[in-house]
């Protein structure tokens, strides 16, 4: 098993939407480890880890995002795995 760590950046209207949420919960079923957090400039970061498939799913999720939201952009960053990444996938306070 290949495992993956990136970094995802969501733009559009993505804050007040449940988008962080709706992650943690998509996240979780998948089984990765990480964290989601929105940014003071309006759009929502999260750190992913996990199986290569189930990396490659939730970005194509992230695509498009709950019903409420409206996503214009993902910007995809392969990165090493962090120190201390939660194995249980979190919401994390904006910064």
């Amino acid at each position: 098993m290949t495992v993956r760590t990136i970094r995802a950046t969501v733009s559009g209207r993505v804050q007040g939407v449940g988008y962080r949420e709706w992650t943690r919960r998509n996240a979780g079923a998948a089984g990765l480890a990480g964290w989601v957090r929105n940014r003071r400039e309006g759009t929502v970061e999260a750190v992913l880890s996990g199986p290569d498939a189930a990396v490659a799913g939730l970005i194509e999720r992230l695509r498009r995002g709950p019903r409420s939201a409206e996503v214009t952009g993902v910007a995809i960053e392969e990165i090493a795995a962090p120190e201390g990444l939660p194995a249980e996938f979190e919401i994390r306070p904006t910064v």
